[in-house]
């Protein structure tokens, strides 16, 4: 049973070490939205999204005040609208009619964000599929609020390489539609492999064809609370360490778990899940590279980092199952560049490259994240790079995810700026080796030989 002492014993993780809820995240099915008729599809989803989630911001207002936990952001995710509009949606403007329908109603209720412009294609495309891939620049260029995401692979179906490709193309397209603001486009659009139905953070977030009309999932994060209990054990033995990581894990998780189930309560809505991930902010003092480098690291990228990632992602989860019997999402640590201040400077000192990170996302929580490329480089290799990275997911059986922003007009040495929570980035090269045979080949990746476990 969770009680206020637990909440008072986390204060001063709250005001000292940026303990926070990032996330109160309302999952909203749209499968009963659908319709032939793309008008009355907009319709039904303005008003079940403005329906359900009326009093989302103002909850958790309510339980911010209450428990004295800060609550970052309130947010919404969706059914893929791939499925909801396929029967309506018969060119990409279409799509973008319910993009722009989504950001309405976003605004409306006035949550940060608001993810699932999805599609999960891993073995295939359906027609709609593809219109909706084709639309994502559009739809990214002309919404503020809306968030995107292709799932292309899975431990099960393979790589599917003709969405691989199609999707760095369109992340380039999304660069160029969104230029003046820094290609801010592509911070919106994450390329899956092994997306998770429950994941509330954005912007890979949607709400799974398994999941229920409505449901609660709260994020929760705290990079400066693991710092800070790390500098009491330098020097000690991995045992204490990995302990000291698990039971901080605990706490923070706790808190999750106490704002999940009152906000579940308040909106008469049921809980999913937690997901406790270490996800830094630009702030000083909540980053996950200055976890590492506490660990005894001079700089992330230094020989030892993905070994130090690992240690901390696997103590992350074993502290949180412990905490909570529904932890799901991702888990873990996340390692985006531009939103942490440890990770620009290990950019900057030249301890950190863009191969460095592909290492590091083979055991932490997601894939190479909030990484600014210069904007000259090809579609082609950037299909390239996500096709490593969903090997990796796929061949791991982890999740893997992609958001690269090529920022049109800057190259390396430039920095990209793109406010608030996705902070800013030093434009890191990318290699410039053609891979334009490998992606233009039609089919997909088989399965890898352990996916068969029937």
């Amino acid at each position: 049973m969770i009680n206020m002492f637990e909440v008072n014993e986390t204060n001063q993780m709250i005001e000292h070490e940026n303990l926070d809820v990032r996330t109160i995240t309302l999952g909203i099915s749209l499968l009963d939205c659908c319709d032939s008729d793309i008008n009355e599809v907009n319709r039904k989803i303005y008003e079940k999204i403005t329906g359900l989630a009326k009093n989302l911001v103002s909850t958790g207002k309510e339980i911010e005040r209450e428990f004295a936990v800060p609550i970052v952001n309130k947010r919404i995710s969706v059914t893929p609208i791939a499925l909801v509009g396929g029967a309506a949606c018969k060119t990409e403007e279409d799509f973008v009619s319910i993009a722009q329908t989504l950001d309405r109603a976003a605004k409306e209720v006035d949550v940060n964000f608001i993810g699932g412009y999805s599609a999960l294609v891993s073995k295939g495309m359906t027609k709609a599929d593809e219109l909706l891939i084709r639309s994502i620049p559009k739809a990214l260029s002309v919404t503020e609020r809306v968030c995107s995401s292709v799932n292309v692979g899975s431990t099960k179906t393979g790589i599917n390489m003709d969405a691989v490709r199609l999707c760095g193309e369109m992340v380039k397209a999304t660069a160029e539609a969104t230029k003046e603001n820094d290609s801010l486009g592509c911070a919106k659009l994450v390329i899956f492999c092994n997306a998770p139905d429950d994941n509330p953070f954005m912007a890979g977030a949607f709400l799974g064809v398994t999941e229920a009309d409505a449901v609660i999932n709260v994020g929760v994060s705290g990079p400066g609370v693991v710092k800070k209990a790390l500098e009491k054990v330098r020097g000690k033995d991995f045992s204490e360490l990995c302990e000291t990581i698990k039971k901080t894990a605990f706490k923070v998780t706790r808190v999750g778990q106490l704002v999940a189930e009152e906000a579940s309560k308040r909106l008469n809505v049921p809980f999913g899940i937690v997901d406790l991930s270490l996800a830094p902010t630009p702030a000083i003092g909540d980053s996950v590279a200055e976890i590492l480098e506490e660990i005894g690291l001079e700089r992330v990228g230094a020989p030892g980092t993905t070994a130090a990632l690992a240690m901390l992602n696997d103590q992350v989860k074993k502290g949180g199952v412990m905490a909570s019997s529904y932890v799901g999402g991702l888990s873990g640590a996340f390692i985006p560049v531009s939103e942490d201040q440890g990770m620009i400077d290990a950019v900057h000192a030249g301890a950190l490259t863009l191969e460095k990170l592909e290492a590091m996302t083979c055991v932490c929580s997601v894939g190479l994240d909030m990484i600014a490329i210069p904007g000259k480089t090809s579609a082609s290799t950037i299909s390239g790079i996500i096709a490593d990275e969903m090997a990796i997911g796929m061949v791991n059986q982890k999740t893997t995810a992609v958001r690269l922003i090529p920022v049109i007009g800057k190259d390396v040495g430039d920095t990209a700026q793109f406010g608030g929570l996705l902070g800013y980035a030093p434009i890191m090269p990318a290699n410039e080796f053609s891979c334009d045979a490998f992606v233009s080949r039609k089919g997909r990746i088989p399965a890898p030989i352990h996916s068969f476990k029937n």
